[in-house]
Order: structure tokens, then C-alpha cells, then sequence
């Protein structure tokens, strides 16, 4: 089975193209959902995190306190690492047996949208990147629209994932910017000889 990962910096649009090869009967892994999922449902995680960052990381209804977690995590660098080095392996093994379970099904392809493709490891097992891009005035309204976030605090974000804005050889380039389509794009990527899907 060919694993195939939808990235792209905050704002780029690349839940959107997730959403289009899900309705083309694909299957999506959505790293966001599946590590928040593991945050409150994983013992192991939850124990880890526990220990890293005290027991205000979770409600006393057991649901992960992610204000706390914001406050302590973000902006300091090393505990930002920290919890990335909880949560990024548990998502990976995670993104394994769901990958396992969809070959056993008999898929030939299947996505995995992440925003976080190098920071993670994730890049190194996956066949093939779609890397979904939008100008950066674009991505900051789209941010603003959802979020209520200032120009800055989203600018400020997409300093922090940089690294993950560059386009890597051998990365397929979909533009998101309101005026191409996507459709056509997400087609024609289908149909080249390594996916050969359509």
C-alpha cells in the first residue's frame, strides 16, 4: 500500500485537499485528531505527560487541561520538546497499525494529513508528500476567519514551523490559493505513475 502525506504550513489548506480525496473514497489519517485522541485515551501518553508536566495536565474528569498544557508547553522551547517527543512517537506507532489495518482491507492508497511531516518523523515513512501551498496573505485571513488570532500571532506560528514551509525534492506541489483549483490538481496527481490510481 502507497501511504501518501497531505502537509503544508497553518493555513495552507491542506485539510481542504484531505477533504476532497475522503469524499473520493480514500481513507485519511488526521494526525491532529488521532494525537489529541491519544493524549486523553492512551495510558502510556497520559502517564508520560503526567510525570512532564504535572498533574494539572489533566481535569479531574480525566480530560486532558490543554490550557495548562499551552501555558507551560508553548513558548519555552525545551518542554515544547518534550511534549513533542511524548506525543510524535505515539502518534507514528499509532499511524503504523492504522496503515496495517487499512492494507489488511485491501487499500492500494491511503492519506495521512499532517502538519508537523518533518518535526515528527512522519516524512521518513511515507511514500509520497503532497504539499499544499497558499500565499502568505492568504493563509494568515484564512487563520484569522477560524481562529480570531492577530496578523501576528498567526505570523508568529508560521515562524515556528519554517522548517515545515519548505518544499523538499521530490515533494508534488498542490496550490491552494483561492484561484486555481484543486480538483484538477488532486486528479492529475491521482494519475501519474506513482500513485496510478486513475
Amino acid at each position: 500500500m502507497k501511504l501518501i502525506a497531505i502537509t503544508g504550513g497553518i493555513g495552507s489548506g491542506k485539510s481542504v485537499v484531505a477533504r476532497i480525496v475522503k469524499v473520493m473514497g480514500f481513507q485519511v489519517y488526521d494526525c491532529d485528531t488521532r494525537a489529541r485522541s491519544l493524549m486523553t485515551d492512551s495510558e502510556d501518553v497520559r502517564r508520560l505527560l503526567t510525570d512532564a508536566f504535572g498533574s494539572e495536565t489533566y481535569h479531574p474528569d480525566g480530560t486532558l487541561n490543554r490550557q495548562h498544557l499551552s501555558k507551560v508547553a508553548f513558548g519555552n522551547a525545551q518542554a515544547l520538546n518534550r511534549l513533542n517527543a511524548i506525543v510524535h512517537p505515539a502518534t507514528a506507532s499509532d499511524l503504523m497499525r492504522w496503515a496495517d489495518g487499512r492494507k489488511t482491507q485491501g487499500d492500494k492508497v491511503a492519506f495521512v494529513e499532517t502538519a508537523l511531516l518533518r518535526t515528527s518523523g512522519l516524512d521518513k515513512m511515507v511514500d509520497e508528500v503532497w504539499h499544499v501551498t497558499a500565499p502568505q496573505d492568504v493563509r494568515i485571513d484564512r487563520v484569522q476567519a477560524r481562529s480570531g488570532l492577530t496578523a501576528q500571532q498567526v505570523l508568529d506560528r508560521m515562524a515556528s514551523q519554517r522548517d515545515e514551509e519548505l518544499i523538499a525534492p521530490g515533494e508534488q506541489a498542490i496550490v491552494n490559493d483561492n484561484t486555481t483549483a484543486l480538483l484538477p490538481q488532486v486528479m492529475q496527481l491521482l494519475s501519474t505513475t506513482q500513485t496510478k490510481v486513475y
